[in-house]
């Protein structure tokens, strides 16, 4: 496994977590949680930046990025979107509007997410995930398409 795919599959184990106990709780609860699942799963992990670096922004972002699942997936209450693919669309929306395109490109995040809901999710899920993702992204495309008008 990549120590960018084990990166991100460390992440969404220590959101699932955090969101499953209560994601209301402190942001410490959750950096004690990725810590345990960084001793305990991170052993192939080359690089302890990554992982770090996409959970900071997945926090410090959290309130944009679950506005941009709900208006992603207008059909689903947010609450009921299965948590497992909540935290792979937090992943994966990060990446892909509040990351540096040159060091994740959008096709890669994209990617990446749905190969985290083949592999942790349901049936559907890495097709809802891949849903979801390709709305924002084609949304994403048009801003920035408008502003070069």
């Amino acid at each position: 496994m990549g120590s960018r795919h084990l990166s991100r599959s460390l992440v969404l184990q220590s959101l699932y977590e955090w969101d499953f106990l209560d994601k209301e709780a402190d942001t410490q609860v959750l950096w004690k949680i990725f810590q345990r699942n960084l001793k305990n799963f991170g052993a192939g992990l080359e690089n302890f930046d990554y992982p770090k670096k996409l959970l900071q922004g997945i926090i410090e972002h959290l309130p944009e990025i679950d506005k941009l699942i709900v208006s992603g997936a207008p059909q689903w209450p947010f609450e009921q979107i299965n948590i497992i693919d909540r935290n792979i669309l937090r992943i994966g929306i990060f990446e892909l509007v509040f990351g540096d395109e040159k060091e994740v490109p959008h096709k890669v995040a994209i990617n990446e997410a749905v190969e985290l809901a083949k592999a942790f999710g349901s049936d559907s899920s890495s097709r809802f995930v891949n849903g979801v993702l390709g709305t924002i992204f084609r949304q994403l495309e048009a801003v920035k398409k408008d502003e070069k008008l």
